[in-house]
């Protein structure tokens, strides 16, 4: 067998089990406006004290300043963009064309900002990074960036045809024969695990793996093919400041290239090589298919004969609502966060991959509600899609379910979908005469608040100050 030399990086010593780190988190509801309404918004989030187990030393670690987070990973963001459109090939060029059409046009890249900056953040910290920085270095391990472009199939099989990556694929000219195996791979021996070296420190200089890199792509592939399958569904005809994908091609090729970039997402992850990390991704793309259906629930009730909103604003209609704003949109941050810690070499009850998990979700929910603000603030231009798009598609969002305390008369408007001449409008005034749209705003900054203060049991790093400061940047955003 080959042995590759052991990649030379110091192997944190496992927190014990009773250090501060490893508390549980108190549960906090945010999700339930009642709480806005008794108890203010803390100013700053909790930290730490110099006591606390993790940081068992002398003085308390000095903040750095915060770096804007896209510039921190700006040529890696610029390269996996460029790159990203490789796995896009098909043997069907009106296929290529569309997969592609969304990635050529401007856009926020968060969801690959947030698997990049916790990459970073957390890379040297799990008890695996070793493992997965030999890896990266070592040729045949697996985790090399060329080694992650090959498939697992032999082409002949596979039958997935892509121009940026030729290969053979089976003639259809004659019956299929029986073809031998191909030799086993016998992959190199892995380093021996170096001694602990106490307390875990982030890899300097802040590093991402290749896996990392391609699950960040995979991550932006999977919103995108959301993207497409909703413009379809609702019949949006922009999308990122152009003509939408269903408007420039028609539904059919844009559900079909929605499934296609899934299908190419799926064959990437599993050359990651971490079933937790398939199992997570997988339960995202569920998540946007139960979180659609949950939408269509709410608009569509009464055709489909299943109950739909509740007829007064309460507790229901808020848990409706917040459910469906994870699943279509912080499960895949959440998620594909956690994803990029576990493929740093998290393991199993370390404090690191539930740090991204609460971060994710948190800054997804205050993204989202942010976005329902600005459907009742910004215009078309702004946006990249039409404005008051929310209304027209019958759907009550946080501005209208807190505006609906205030002017009870906006409940049947809500009831009926915004349905009849008028209601639309109807609507945006009595939720601009409310407090509905600074009450959403407070309540996305709370979350944006809790997703910065669970960033507090993380060491020092300019990856940590990004993403605190993405915290402010999701809620001051204006696009």
């Amino acid at each position: 067998m080959r042995r590759c030399a052991a990649a030379r990086v110091r192997i944190p010593q496992p927190l014990p089990s009773s250090a501060a780190v490893t508390r549980a988190p108190t549960r906090r509801n945010y999700s339930v406006h009642v709480q806005q309404q008794k108890k203010p918004l803390a100013p700053h989030p909790q930290t730490l004290q110099a006591g606390d187990a993790y940081f068992n030393a002398q003085d308390p670690p000095k903040p750095v300043a915060r770096p804007d987070p896209y510039k921190l990973v700006a040529p890696q963001l610029q390269e996996l963009r460029e790159t990203l459109l490789n796995l896009l090939g098909s043997s069907h060029p009106s296929l290529t064309e569309i997969a592609k059409y969304y990635f050529l046009h401007p856009s926020k890249q968060l969801r690959p900002l947030l698997v990049l900056l916790f990459s970073q953040a957390t890379n040297g910290l799990g008890s695996g990074w070793h493992m997965k920085k030999w890896a990266a270095e070592c040729e045949g391990a697996g985790g090399r960036a060329e080694e992650l472009d090959r498939p697992l199939t032999r082409a002949d099989v596979l039958n997935d045809w892509n121009p940026n990556m030729p290969d053979h694929t089976a003639s259809f000219q004659s019956s299929f024969s029986l073809r031998p195996p191909r030799p086993a791979h016998l992959p190199p021996s892995p380093p021996p695990i170096p001694p602990a070296l106490g307390v875990p420190t982030v890899a300097s200089p802040l590093t991402l793996l290749p896996t990392q890199i391609r699950l960040a792509q995979i991550v932006e592939m999977i919103h995108v093919a959301s993207l497409l399958h909703d413009d379809v569904i609702d019949k949006s005809p922009l999308r990122r400041g152009a003509a939408s994908a269903p408007a420039a091609f028609g539904n059919k090729l844009s559900v079909l290239a929605g499934d296609f970039l899934l299908g190419r997402t799926s064959a990437a992850l599993s050359r990651l090589g971490e079933n937790e990390v398939v199992e997570l991704i997988a339960s995202v793309i569920a998540n946007l298919v139960e979180g659609e259906i949950l939408q269509l629930k709410s608009v569509h009730a009464d055709a489909l004969g299943i109950p739909g909103l509740s007829p007064s604003v309460g507790q229901d209609n808020w848990n409706i609502y917040l459910q469906k704003t994870y699943l279509k949109t912080a499960s895949l941050m959440a998620k594909g966060a956690r994803a990029a810690v576990v493929l740093g070499g998290c393991k199993e009850g370390e404090i690191w991959k539930e740090v991204a998990y609460a971060y994710g979700r948190n800054v997804g929910i205050a993204f989202q509600l942010v976005d329902d603000i600005l459907d009742y603030e910004a215009g078309d231009v702004t946006l990249g899609k039409p404005g008051g798009a929310d209304l027209l598609l019958g759907l009550a969002t946080g501005p209208a379910l807190f505006a609906w305390e205030e002017h009870p008369e906006l409940g049947p408007l809500i009831k009926r979908k915004f349905e009849k001449p008028g209601d639309v409008e109807l609507a945006r005034d009595l939720v601009r005469r409310s407090s509905g749209v600074e009450r959403t705003r407070e309540l996305a900054r709370a979350h944006a608040d809790k997703a910065r203060e669970v960033l507090a049991v993380l060491p020092e790093s300019e990856a940590k100050g990004a993403l605190e400061a993405l915290t402010e940047r999701v809620v001051k955003r204006t696009s």
